[in-house]
């Protein structure tokens, strides 16, 4: 069983990693290093128009998702952006900031990452409904347009997290 272990972050060949330094029975020294990816580059920014586009597509194609735009009352396309958030932090959340440690000293980074998750796949989920001209952010209609668009978010937003996660 290890008598000491310690953790350090630093950064190695300019990427940011943890050390972790295990001193043994009769003095072995074990280091373990693996790379900490807490950080959001621009790189990250096109996996989630990427990721997000894969499910905006298949799902804002369809009549029934346009039809539950018109139907669903505003109180519960309210609650899917609020579980698509939720599950986008969740899944941020255990996948870059397991270790209490790294979002206590990154939760700026982990703030960022989820919110520019969600607003990305708005985003590109919006103008894609544009383009086929299934949203209409003019006059009476906007928000029709906007719970559509809310509503094609939900997957979009999910697909969009995991595609960040290929490195």
């Amino acid at each position: 069983m290890p008598k000491n272990i310690k953790t350090k972050i630093g950064f190695k060949a300019g990427k940011l990693k943890e050390t972790t330094a295990i001193h043994g029975e009769k003095s072995k020294l074990s280091r373990i290093i693996s790379p900490l990816v807490v950080e959001f580059h621009p790189r990250d920014l096109l996996q989630i128009m990427v990721g997000a586009a894969i499910l905006a597509i298949p799902v804002g194609f369809t009549e029934e998702t346009w039809h539950l735009g018109e139907t669903l009352p505003l109180p519960n396309i309210i609650m899917i952006l609020t579980v698509s958030l939720l599950f986008i932090s969740a899944f941020i959340y255990y996948n870059y900031y397991t270790h209490h440690r790294h979002l206590r000293k990154h939760v700026g980074e982990y703030l960022k990452r989820v919110i520019s998750t969600y607003l990305v796949s708005f985003i590109v989920v919006a103008f894609l409904l544009t383009i086929i001209q299934i949203t209409t952010w003019v006059g009476a209609e906007w928000l029709i347009s906007f719970k559509r668009v809310v509503i094609v978010t939900f997957p979009a937003s999910m697909s969009a997290a995991v595609a960040d996660t290929f490195r």
